[in-house]
């Protein structure tokens, strides 16, 4: 994916986390120098990391759960966060 900001992309992954029924148990992010950003977010129910590449313009996204239901409703709105140009 690309995107335009670190801090952008946090607080939307982070509200598509929240969205999808996940329960945010900690938080921890590092900028990377000369660039780079890494964000982890410990859930309930497992975890979700972002990882960028500012060289490429371009992030990863992964995300791990014991609850299906809210992993479908995770994949199904970041699809639709891709396609509607939200990065």
């Amino acid at each position: 994916m690309r995107y335009s900001s670190d801090h952008q992309l946090k607080t939307d992954i982070e509200r598509l986390i929240i969205n999808s029924g996940f329960t945010v148990l900690k938080f921890i992010d590092h900028a990377f120098e000369p660039q780079g950003y890494t964000a982890l977010w410990l859930l309930a129910e497992s975890h979700c990391a972002l990882h960028t590449f500012p060289e490429k313009h371009k992030a990863y996204v992964e995300i791990s759960s014991c609850n299906s239901d809210m992993y479908v409703n995770f994949v199904i709105a970041y699809n639709r966060y891709i396609k509607n140009g939200k990065n």
